[in-house]
């Protein structure tokens, strides 16, 4: 069942399904992907996507998962991508352990490989404030998580040329510590 590769969240689920219904047919490239959840969502729901991780570990996992899905190594800040070569992306909480002044840089290389007319929806952590993992995941970490102002973040999605089709921010759910929040925009058709 589908509902079991996203999890519990009710809004995330919507806000996927959204995502779904207004995405143009081509590539999707859920990039920051991890082990693959929700790429392989997207997959169950018949769409062309494919995976991109930082770090190989998350995509050996994703790989053996989701077989049938794409999975690759690579970097949100240098997409080894042609200009519009995507319909659509998601930046699904990949972003929850970048500072607030990368931002701008890994939404600018999201614009350049988007289609004009292609969305992204991106996924984060809504607050203010950082706190600091020292485990996770199942083992020891080390990493600081990062909070974002919903209206900054439309703000800085806006900076690099995207426009505003829906938003959410909706309150901890199903063990959720602070509230979560949904950006779904577009790169317009024309500059």
């Amino acid at each position: 069942m589908l509902k079991d590769l996203v999890g519990q969240g009710v809004a995330e689920r919507m806000m996927l399904n959204y995502f779904t219904e207004v995405v143009q047919p081509g590539p999707i490239g859920d990039l920051g992907c991890g082990t693959g959840r929700i790429t392989a969502y997207l997959a169950a729901a018949g769409l062309d996507v494919f995976g991109i991780d930082l770090t190989p570990g998350m995509i050996d996992v994703a790989r053996e998962a989701y077989p049938r899905v794409r999975f690759e190594v690579g970097s949100i800040f240098d997409l080894d991508l042609k200009d519009g070569e995507l319909a659509g992306a998601l930046l699904w909480y990949s972003l929850v352990h970048t500072p607030r002044e990368q931002l701008p840089a890994a939404f600018a290389e999201v614009h350049r490989v988007l289609q004009p007319g292609g969305h992204l929806i991106y996924g984060y952590k809504a607050g203010t404030g950082t706190y600091h993992l020292d485990t996770g995941y199942g083992h020891d970490i080390n990493l600081d998580v990062y909070l974002q102002e919903p209206t900054e973040v439309a703000g800085l999605l806006a900076d690099a040329g995207f426009e505003e089709v829906a938003a959410l921010t909706h309150a901890p759910e199903w063990g959720e510590k602070q509230p979560q929040a949904y950006a779904l925009v577009r790169k317009p058709l024309t500059p």
